[in-house]
């Protein structure tokens, strides 16, 4: 591997007013992809939304073994797991002082049991992070539609986050439907959002507006090709009142708030696990799609994988998850600017390149149109090049395109990168491939640059 580098000191740059991420949101990008768990008594009663009125002895997981959840989470490259703490019908997969809809009122361990104890040491055992969905709506609680309804929901959250932490994100559901009484919640949303911050303040939160992680706007795991990290919360709400679909999806071009975007998809038609969808478990290269169009367009990929009625993840749903690991290994393994000998050459002085061994990838310092090229000895065959910004430094570039400098054509043209942009073209052979910014707030740094050979099937697939 051979580099010629020219290095000037030199700017140019548009200045636009943006945010910046904090520590915890820093860190969350660098999660890339870890798993949902739908779990509780829908698993038992065939159903998605509960009723609320189902008898808590419905909840009966024989065999349940949260440790087996995070060996397959761990096998599958997963991070972390965030499970259904609560859902709309108000059951508790924890033996809450405030609810008598519980795992304590169920004959599952005669009433001993725990799930979010279970969960949360297991996932300290196999070093991963941990996560809790919790629904505010509540169908089973008589005090849901009431003032007090507030207090016994704070209560709850300072259950979880005293007795199972450090909960690394909070999932907000904004659904608020009708309770026992006919009466549907107002929620103080303002007081939910001090609680967790004086508990917690190194947990994101998630919801439609954040103010964290904002919802790529769809349950099919997908965020818009224009992903800014950017959305502009004045005026809207979670749930009904949230911002538009369109833009959840792609967020606001100069939104004052950082706010990425987490994309959430079920492997299998539903969310709760369902003895009928056995044979529908989405296949490992259909998740690989889905994980080409969320963590290669910058966003989180949450993958939701529901345990069966013995509390175990069911054989299907391990092997597409083992499946879909090999694949991502397969296709990133080898980084052809690591493998091959080429220099690198800048239009203007002002830009530099330097080698990252530890990832085995390059960085690029530069400014705006300043067409950056690598220059190989050899011709290679690609049809996929990575790039990430340094998002500590905030998302900078808003139009960039990428050419192949041997046939002076243009392979991928866009507007955002973000924390990594996965980029998939018919397969060429060059001898040069020149990446150029054409708009930028600032001086760039661009991590992570990678030239892969992938599947062709996918190069299809990914349109």
């Amino acid at each position: 591997m051979h580099l010629l580098v020219f290095l000037f000191l030199s700017c140019s740059k548009q200045t636009i007013a943006q945010p910046f991420p904090s520590k915890a949101q820093l860190a969350w990008h660098k999660m890339e992809f870890y798993l949902f768990v739908h779990f509780g008594p829908n698993t038992f009663t065939d159903k998605e939304w509960g009723e609320g009125t189902e008898p808590e002895d419905i909840f009966n997981p024989t065999n349940l073994d949260c440790r087996q959840w995070c060996r397959i989470a761990k096998a599958a490259g997963a991070k972390g797991i965030i499970i259904t703490a609560k859902h709309h019908d108000g059951f508790c997969l924890w033996p809450s002082k405030y609810s008598t809809h519980t795992v304590r009122e169920s004959k599952w361990k005669k009433g001993k049991g725990d799930v979010l104890k279970e969960l949360s040491q297991a996932c300290k055992q196999y070093g991963l992070k941990f996560g809790v969905y919790v629904s505010p709506w509540d169908r089973s609680h008589p005090k849901y539609g009431t003032v007090a309804y507030n207090d016994v929901f704070v209560n709850m959250m300072k259950e979880i986050f005293t007795n199972y932490g450090p909960v690394w994100e909070l999932w907000w559901d904004g659904a608020n439907g009708e309770g026992p009484n006919g009466k549907r919640q107002v929620y103080d949303w303002k007081r939910f959002e001090n609680t967790v911050r004086r508990l917690s303040p190194n947990t994101v939160i998630f919801s439609d507006i954040g103010p964290d992680i904002r919802w790529c706007g769809n349950e099919k795991g997908f965020v818009g090709e224009t992903n800014w990290n950017f959305l502009d919360t004045a005026g809207f709400g979670r749930g009904i009142g949230a911002p538009p679909i369109d833009t959840l999806n792609q967020g606001n071009y100069n939104g004052p708030n950082w706010m990425p975007a987490e994309c959430d998809v079920s492997i299998r038609p539903g969310w709760f696990y369902h003895s009928n969808q056995d044979q529908e478990v989405k296949s490992p290269e259909q998740l690989f799609s889905i994980y080409l169009k969320s963590v290669g367009r910058g966003a989180n990929l949450l993958l939701n994988v529901p345990p069966d009625r013995r509390g175990l993840i069911a054989n299907n749903d391990s092997a597409a998850l083992i499946g879909f690991k090999d694949l991502r290994d397969r296709n990133f393994k080898s980084n052809l600017l690591v493998a091959s000998q080429f220099d690198v050459r800048f239009d203007q002085p002002g830009g530099s390149v330097s080698f990252n061994e530890k990832l085995n990838t390059f960085r690029i310092t530069n400014f705006v149109d300043n067409p950056v090229s690598f220059n190989f000895k050899n011709p290679i065959e690609l049809n996929c090049i990575v790039v990430g910004e340094n998002t500590q430094l905030g998302q900078k570039i808003r139009r960039f395109e990428i050419l192949d400098g041997k046939n002076n054509s243009q392979l991928v043209t866009g507007t955002s990168i973000g924390q990594k942009r996965i980029m998939i073209f018919p397969r060429i052979k060059t001898s040069s491939i020149v990446i150029r910014v054409l708009e930028a707030t600032s001086n760039i740094e661009l991590n992570d640059i990678g030239f892969y050979l992938i599947d062709e099937k996918f190069v299809e697939s990914n349109k």
